[in-house]
């Protein structure tokens, strides 16, 4: 029987890697790690997070560029610098709310 993993953070929560300078807004999230083997396999041994974790996706930023990551858990802390996120298809997937958060948008429903 598979324990249920709660995940720690939440879709639209800002976050930031612990062992590198990017953060981003998380707009969905994996029970357990669902990419490929040859991406798992690219991590870095000494820093590849065991599969057995929530993992987010991330729509993602650094210095120099927007990116979309994929990001365990083990690796994400909470952003609570305030800062907005610069991400251009932010607006894609969110709303950003009047205390800097970032709430999902609502598909068309009609």
């Amino acid at each position: 029987m598979n324990k249920i993993r709660t995940a720690k953070f939440s879709i639209g929560q800002v976050v930031r890697h612990r062992l590198f300078p990017f953060r981003g807004v998380i707009f969905d999230v994996d029970p357990e790690f669902d990419n490929t083997e040859e991406w798992y396999q690219s991590i870095p041994a000494e820093i590849r997070p065991s599969k057995d974790q929530p993992f987010y996706h991330l729509l993602a930023e650094n210095e120099e560029t927007e990116y979309v990551a994929y990001v365990s858990e083990q690796n994400l802390m909470e952003d609570d610098t305030g800062e907005p996120v610069h991400h251009p298809q932010l607006a894609d997937f969110f709303v950003q709310t009047a205390d800097g958060r970032y709430t999902p948008r609502l598909w068309n429903h009609h």
